[in-house]
């Protein structure tokens, strides 16, 4: 895929005018989530490779807290194929219905970083072993890396410049 093809202001979209009843404008990602093999073996890449700061655990899931305004969730491969029961509602199925190995899915997720930040982020995966599958230079001047994560998912580190919004 190119630069180009992955910039939103190349595709022909109509204008974005709401209808006059329409609800506020949705805010930022809040929580994102992937589905792992190993949960221990992520906490490590995610806990201590990356440095995020854990939320809450159990048997089924980890959260980590990924900046002030974002929460990156980890669920057990195939914990989520049943409806979860809490106090204050029910968390409907999601991710790996069944835990089959033919169901694999190699998710994707980015992390904003600071221009200044990019670099020394490289530097770091690169001596904790984690290998840059790809660099990206955005036609709005943002910079991305690539690498994925132990269970195949593929991370993305990217500067502002990247999407036509604030910090984007």
């Amino acid at each position: 895929m190119t630069a180009a093809s992955h910039d939103p202001s190349s595709q022909n979209l109509p204008p974005h005018n709401p209808p006059p009843h329409s609800p506020p404008p949705l805010g930022q990602v809040l929580e994102s989530a992937l589905y792992v093999d190993d949960l221990d073996r992520a906490a490590v890449f995610y806990g201590h490779v990356l440095g995020l700061r854990p939320l809450v655990a159990d048997g089924r899931f980890r959260a980590y807290a990924a900046g002030d305004r974002n929460v990156l969730l980890l669920f057990q491969r195939g914990a989520t194929s049943e409806t979860v029961h809490l106090p204050g509602g029910v968390i409907p199925p999601h991710g790996y219905l069944k835990n089959r190995p033919d169901d694999r899915i190699q998710q994707h997720i980015a992390f904003a970083v600071s221009r200044e930040g990019l670099g020394l982020w490289e530097k770091a995966l690169e001596a904790r072993g984690v290998a840059i599958e790809g660099r990206t230079d955005w036609p709005k001047g943002g910079h991305s890396i690539y690498f994925r994560d132990p269970d195949g998912h593929l991370l993305e580190l990217a500067t502002p410049g990247l999407w036509p919004i604030s910090g984007g």
